[in-house]
């Protein structure tokens, strides 16, 4: 098994074309690009990262790739109404390798349903270990299971897990209604 594959885990994720998503911490934007090529010119990609400078880069990559369907909004996913999204308006939300380093993990997911439509789904992509020193730090790492804890706790249901990767793992969570 290699590496965790953006393109392999969209696909795993299941994206229509015309779906709006956002990829919450979109950091190299590779979630963000896979994703604008499956939802196609009648769907948007939002990507919502902190950093100005990577939002940019995935700007020039999209316009490479003659991808008009992706929006770079500089936001603050740990902060509620941090990420510029207006309330119930995205099909599916995308957090990859995000959640191991956020402090409140718990606003993060409040921040992921606010902008969520009813029965919206949502992709986690996160370490499952430490992998000596490739990944985060030992004590860093969530587990699987306190991932489905926090969602759960948060209204959302877990649907099911998807091979993310050597590294990684993947779990599609669906927003209850």
């Amino acid at each position: 098994m290699r590496f965790s594959n953006p393109d392999a885990n969209i696909k795993l994720f299941k994206l229509e074309p015309g779906m709006l998503v956002a990829d919450f911490g979109a950091g190299s934007g590779e979630y963000t690009i896979a994703s604008a090529r499956v939802v196609g010119r009648r769907g948007m990609v939002y990507a919502v990262d902190i950093q100005q400078e990577l939002l940019s880069r995935i700007k020039n990559t999209a316009n490479k790739e003659e991808l008009e369907n992706v929006e770079t909004v500089w936001g603050d996913i740990e902060s509620l109404g941090g990420s510029g999204l207006k309330d119930d308006t995205v099909d599916a939300v995308i957090v990859s390798n995000i959640l191991f380093q956020v402090e409140d993990k718990n606003v993060v997911i409040q921040e992921i349903s606010r902008v969520l439509k009813r029965n919206g789904k949502v992709l986690v992509v996160d370490w499952k270990d430490s992998f000596n020193g490739l990944g985060p730090k030992s004590e860093s790492v969530l587990p699987l299971n306190l991932i489905k804890e926090l969602f759960e706790k948060h209204n959302f249901s877990f649907q099911h897990e998807i091979e993310a990767g050597a590294h990684h793992y993947g779990a599609i969570f669906k927003r209850k209604s």
